[in-house]
């Protein structure tokens, strides 16, 4: 038996951008998350860091993306982990990892900027 599978929490970087593959559309946008700074026992500090996650969602997910989902947007993500691996036009071999959603829940919206 084998697992594949993440959870995240965290705010979506820009709005989702959409596309379509033989009419099912597909939206991408980077999912940042954050972890806090950490006091070590000898009295410094670990910084805090942000990590971004390529985040893919496909059909329903992704029209519910398109239309609810904005920059800022707190998101709560079930997926799975996938490397994708294309040349570029330099023939220069690239890859990428990919959150595939399965399930997500809109946590808030972006807060507003005022």
């Amino acid at each position: 038996m084998s697992v594949n599978k993440v959870i995240l929490l965290g705010n979506v970087g820009r709005d989702p951008e959409i596309r379509y593959v033989e009419k099912c559309p597909i939206a991408s946008f980077p999912l940042a998350t954050d972890e806090r700074p950490v006091r070590l026992p000898d009295g410094t500090e670990r910084p805090g860091r942000t990590e971004w996650h390529n985040i893919v969602m496909w059909n329903a997910s992704a029209e519910m993306a398109e239309r609810y989902i904005r920059k800022g947007t707190r998101l709560y993500i079930e997926g799975r982990l996938r490397y994708r691996t294309w040349e570029d036009r330099n023939a220069i071999k690239r890859t990428v990892t990919e959150i595939y959603v399965d399930t997500f829940e809109i946590l808030g919206p972006p807060r507003s900027s005022n």
